[in-house]
């Protein structure tokens, strides 16, 4: 007996991004280019953002290969920057804008607090506040061509420790965590106003993830990290790449004002710790 399959229903039609444009703040290196790979190997076609062309060009070394993607030297915080992005998205993508708009650009200080200065924290706002504000509002010409049933989506990527206080790194990272917390409720403050346009905003709150640009954390403080995750380990490339996939496709699109931690539980319990029975 034949059994109905609904189409609609199937991994493929669920997950799928071909034929997807999307924009990758921050997308040379670490969860950036991860993220990148992950789209660029389903299909879609990706624009990454760095400040420097050097990290570019390493970039589009890894890149090119897996499909059609360019890499931009702008930096996002600035205006000037900003216009050179998407002057690149609209000659890139031609007449069919932007599906994807990933806010992963971000910059971190860490000082105690008797010599923490002003200008880190002006810093560390301005990236990663300030800016996701911006380009979002900037790019929202170029992000109106969804429909409920597959809006034009922006991520934002948040941070465990805008959920936590962060101690794994043992130095103060206070501008860092209340941006991060700043920019989850923003997330939550724009997917009301541009819900209504078809475009849904979400944020990943990933926590410490195996890659380049963690190397050295991992290797100063790897056993650390493990202890303070019920998991007691780091994050896969793939476990990012995969609650990516559900936001930007079919299985997420009515998914709006969330935000997501991706850290294996160290939000909500700190792991092991010597009073405990290991277990």
């Amino acid at each position: 007996m034949n059994k109905h399959v609904d189409i609609s229903l199937t991994v493929s039609a669920l997950f799928s991004v071909q034929g997807k444009t999307a924009l990758i703040t921050g997308g040379s290196s670490g969860l950036g280019l991860i993220m990148a790979e992950t789209l660029l190997r389903g299909g879609a076609r990706v624009i990454i953002a760095s400040r420097r062309q050097q990290k570019c060009d390493e970039a589009m070394e890894i890149l090119s290969p897996l499909g059609d993607c360019l890499a931009v030297a702008a930096d996002v915080t600035q205006p000037d920057g900003r216009a050179v992005l998407l002057d690149a998205v609209r000659d890139f993508f031609a007449d069919n804008g932007l599906n994807i708009l990933i806010n992963n650009a971000g910059a971190n200080w860490g000082a105690p607090i008797s010599d923490y200065p002003d200008e880190a924290f002006d810093k560390v706002m301005r990236t990663n506040v300030n800016a996701v504000f911006a380009l979002t509002r900037d790019a929202l010409p170029l992000l109106s061509a969804g429909d409920s049933f597959d809006p034009a989506r922006v991520i934002n990527i948040g941070s465990m420790d805008g959920l936590q206080v962060p101690v794994v790194q043992r130095v103060p990272t206070f501008a860092y965590s209340a941006s991060k917390a700043a920019l989850h409720h923003l997330t939550r403050t724009l997917a009301v106003e541009l819900g209504p346009r078809q475009i849904t905003v979400n944020a990943i709150a990933p926590g410490f993830f195996q890659s380049r640009m963690s190397d050295f954390v991992m290797k100063e403080y790897g056993d650390d990290i493990a202890a303070d995750s019920p998991m007691r380990r780091a994050g896969m490339p793939e476990e990012i790449a995969g609650i990516l996939l559900y936001l930007v496709t079919r299985a997420g699109a009515y998914t709006n004002g969330a935000v997501i931690p991706v850290d294996g539980g160290t939000h909500v319990s700190k792991g092991w710790r010597p009073w405990m029975e290991e277990r």
